[in-house]
């Protein structure tokens, strides 16, 4: 009697499901992709003085603040140095950069500057102050050269103004 005997047939691999799904999601998750550039700015908070602080002529404690209508150069124990109201739309920047490098050629040992900001500030002013601060930029020849200013920046809050 003949023996009769089946024929295994090699299972195929059913994947176009699979690359289907991946068609559709590699496009949608390189769409939705975030590409940007971090960046860090090294803060502290000011420091909390206990008592009397030690009056020093030659001593400087630089306090920028913000205000909703100008900027307040002021050192903490002499009082305010300069007033820059808003120019234009907005903070004049360009002038506290003047100011700080002013500042800087009467104190070029000091480091040390506080940014005080309303509650209600933008967050990207005080960023536009805080680079006026710590840095300027001067051109020599081609090149733009930077010179720290003040880059060590505490923040806080700004005194509440009487009225």
């Amino acid at each position: 009697m003949a023996v009769r005997r089946l024929r295994k047939h090699a299972a195929a691999l059913e994947v176009t499901a699979f690359i289907n799904l991946i068609v559709v999601l590699v496009p949608f998750l390189l769409s939705t992709a975030v590409f940007t550039r971090l960046s860090v700015l090294e803060l502290s908070l000011p420091a909390q003085s206990s008592g009397v602080e030690q009056l020093k002529v030659d001593d400087l404690k630089l306090e920028i603040v913000l205000r909703p209508d100008a900027l307040e150069v002021a050192d903490r124990i002499g009082g305010l140095i300069q007033r820059i109201p808003n120019a234009g739309g907005g903070y004049d920047v360009k002038t506290l950069a003047a100011v700080m490098h002013q500042i800087k050629q009467r104190f070029p040992g000091e480091t040390d500057a506080t940014v005080l900001a309303e509650p209600d500030t933008p967050y990207d002013v005080l960023v536009q102050v805080m680079d006026a601060v710590r840095a300027t930029y001067t051109a020599q020849g081609t090149q733009l050269v930077r010179a720290d200013l003040f880059p060590d920046i505490s923040i806080g809050d700004a005194p509440v103004l009487k009225r």
